[in-house]
């Protein structure tokens, strides 16, 4: 890969660990919001492979020798953590708005996860720079977190607009 494909490799892997690190803190927030339930462990599970997923793209990241962005992603944390401030349809306290734009925003996030793991395999040439790296083991891996969430999603979605 040639200079700029270089650059532009750790532009958008940082922007897409940014993303990673701010799903992570979604999926935590979650999984505390929800503990003792059936939805708070399915969290637990998927958080925690999230947070592995975002440890496996890192460890590529070095292996690239692709310096990371303190800045993105200090700013993801802050901006997740703001998030948190959003109007809920509740002065205070944990609504079903909340508990359905948090799986909303982690499904979001584990769907642009398989494109990113698809897009690294098919554009940016890490099969051959990284070998022993099971791309399509890692988009299974995202496929479930997506399918153990989807329940939830989507009861979370009914309940919150009485469908």
């Amino acid at each position: 890969m040639g200079d700029d494909g270089d650059r532009f490799l750790r532009i958008y892997m940082n922007d897409q660990l940014a993303l990673g690190i701010a799903w992570r803190e979604v999926a935590r927030r979650a999984q505390g919001e929800n503990d003792g339930t059936p939805l708070g462990e399915a969290l637990r599970r998927v958080g925690t492979g999230i947070a592995e997923d975002v440890a496996t793209f890192e460890a590529m990241m070095d292996r690239l020798g692709l310096g990371r962005d303190r800045v993105k992603t200090t700013a993801a944390t802050v901006a997740e953590r703001v998030g948190r401030l959003k109007l809920n349809g509740r002065l205070r306290g944990y609504s079903h708005l909340s508990r359905f734009a948090e799986l909303d925003l982690l499904a979001m996030g584990i769907e642009g996860k398989k494109i990113l793991w698809a897009n690294l395999r098919d554009f940016g040439d890490l099969s051959r720079r990284l070998p022993d790296a099971d791309f399509d083991e890692l988009i299974r891996r995202a496929q479930g977190q997506r399918d153990e969430l989807e329940p939830f999603r989507a009861r979370a979605g009914r309940e919150t607009f009485g469908a």
